[in-house]
């Protein structure tokens, strides 16, 4: 699979290729900050595969947290881009927002971090739900 994206701005662009890991979606309360409030979806892919071809990203890690996740958006527009978190070495979460095709994402095959959803929030229906990350 080769997925291109980018920002809303054109400043930032990105190529991946390879086979997803995984297509979530994130209830944490960190993706409900990056995403607005509702879950973060995410088209996890091979971070070897993975390069950006125009501009470069602003990074972002919380200095109060052992192990965070790291969040690169467009320093312009704000676009939210990747994730690269430590529990999940060698993979990049694109979000699915910033993809140029976002329907090759298809749906996610699972919800995770399910402990921080709140009533509004639609779990998909036959999608596998975890409190955590899965086993």
């Amino acid at each position: 699979m080769n997925v291109e994206g980018g920002c809303y701005c054109g400043n930032v662009r990105y190529k991946v290729e390879g086979e997803p890991l995984f297509k979530g979606q994130c209830y944490c309360r960190e993706c409900q900050f990056i995403s607005g409030g509702g879950p973060n979806l995410v088209l996890g892919m091979p971070e070897t595969g993975f390069a950006y071809t125009k501009g470069a990203p602003k990074p972002f890690q919380r200095g109060d947290l052992e192990n965070p996740v790291t969040r690169e958006f467009c320093g312009d527009c704000g676009t939210p881009l990747l994730s690269k978190a430590p529990t999940m070495p060698g993979a990049v979460m694109l979000k699915v927002g910033s993809l140029d095709d976002p329907a090759v994402f298809g749906g996610a095959q699972m919800a995770i971090y399910t402990c921080d959803k709140h009533g509004f929030h639609q779990l998909p229906e036959g999608v596998p739900a975890f409190e955590r990350l899965p086993g």
